[in-house]
């Protein structure tokens, strides 16, 4: 475990290690959950099909295509629930195909009327 103070800042990075250097990554989607094996019933949404939700989130350059990295602030869900554990599911993409997810960014999917 790592442990942090409420409203720590927090930086990951996401690295594909491939020996194809025409591959890049980027996150998709990032939840949270007080529990390690189920992250469908209590979650908060930090990035959903590459949009921030959370206000906090911050993206940071990286040096490399095959790395992705972004920021926030901790938090917790409520006091009965001491941990916080992540998911997050990422995009690996040809390098240049300005078609993939990983080139696509913020996809707000929304119902229109007919």
């Amino acid at each position: 475990p790592y442990y942090v103070d409420m409203n720590q800042n927090l930086f990951l990075q996401a690295s594909l290690h491939s020996s194809d250097q025409n591959l890049v990554v980027s996150v998709d989607t990032c939840v949270a959950s007080p529990n390690s094996s189920d992250f469908r019933t209590l979650v908060y949404e930090l990035i959903k099909d590459g949009c921030p939700s959370d206000s906090t989130y911050t993206p940071f350059p990286s040096p490399h295509a095959s790395v992705a990295r972004f920021g926030f602030n901790a938090f917790s869900f409520v006091d009965r629930f001491p941990s916080v554990f992540l998911q997050c599911k990422l995009a690996v993409c040809r390098y240049q195909d300005y078609f993939s997810r990983c080139y696509q960014g913020c996809v707000s999917r929304f119902k229109r009327n007919a």
